[in-house]
């Protein structure tokens, strides 16, 4: 009864089980990939001697860290923007009530709660050089001409295109949601004085929708850009960075250094230079969130 009494001590008793969680699941590995990235260490390697900052500095000499570092970026923000209009379309469309409301809302949800990996393998079929269905769906309609075929994952610039294209497919769901909840918390009073003020759709929308959803926006997106910055399935999956590093991300070539290439410090090395990016979106994100929560 002494611990029930005190709120204090219960919430720490309460908070216990999540903090070790995440402590062992997220500060143990990161601690290691610390110590990995200072040292020589390598996958069937016995050498584990301090070097310092060499990894860091072999990273940054490298052409193809420079350019994953520029494809995370674009990959990143192009798709997030992407997102980000078309989760607010869907979420006011969604707001209205018409036939079929649930079946739309259970189509948008099943590519989040679908198997990424079994998703992106059916958008590997998609992007086929011989069996895809856009190219044979395209030519049917007399859009591609005979000589007409794209490589979608052949083409360093149709390839960039597939993989953004297939982490939209992938967050959209969630930030959907994510701003669909954000515009049910919008007082209808609001609503309703604007609709008396006379304000037509777009004054409405942007004056008084956006900027009240905006903190909420803001969150969605910072959700999106982790996805895109840690994440290497999209990547691994259809075009394992290729074709000639084109669309090597961050993660994808931390993996292949570390894994693929043996060499476990400078594998975590590149994967630490993630931090301080997704470090400063998130400090710029919530500081805009906070600004527009106090408008």
């Amino acid at each position: 009864m002494r611990l029930a009494d005190d709120e204090r001590a219960l919430s720490r008793v309460l908070l216990a089980p999540a903090v070790l969680y995440i402590a062992l699941l997220v500060g143990g590995p990161f601690v290691l990939a610390i110590i990995y990235s200072l040292t020589s260490i390598s996958l069937g390697g016995h050498s584990f001697n301090f070097v310092g900052l060499q990894n860091f500095q072999a990273a940054l000499r490298d052409p193809s860290f420079r350019r994953a570092l520029g494809n995370t970026v674009l990959f990143a923000f192009v798709s997030q923007i992407l997102v980000l209009v078309l989760a607010s379309v869907l979420a006011i469309a969604l707001q209205r009530e018409f036939r079929g409301k649930w079946l739309v809302r259970l189509l948008i949800l099943l590519p989040w709660v679908a198997p990424i990996s079994l998703g992106t393998i059916g958008w590997l079929w998609i992007f086929d050089s011989i069996y895809s269905v856009i190219n044979w769906t395209l030519r049917y309609l007399h859009i591609f001409g005979a000589t007409t075929w794209p490589i979608w994952l052949g083409q360093p610039k149709l390839a960039m295109v597939s993989i953004v294209t297939v982490q939209v497919w992938r967050t959209l769901p969630l930030a959907t949601v994510i701003l669909l909840g954000g515009l049910s918390g919008i007082p209808q009073d609001i609503h309703d004085a604007a609709e008396v003020d006379g304000a037509r759709f777009f004054r409405h929308m942007f004056q008084i929708t956006i900027p009240l959803v905006l903190p909420i926006s803001l969150v969605a997106t910072l959700f999106g850009f982790v996805f895109a910055f840690t994440d290497m399935i999209v990547v691994y999956v259809l075009t394992r960075g290729g074709p000639f590093d084109t669309t090597q991300v961050l993660a994808s070539l931390a993996f292949f250094k570390s894994v693929d290439g043996g060499d476990l410090g400078g594998g975590a090395a590149v994967a630490l230079f993630l931090l301080p990016v997704l470090a400063a979106a998130a400090v710029g994100m919530l500081h805009m969130a906070r600004r527009a929560e106090v408008t």
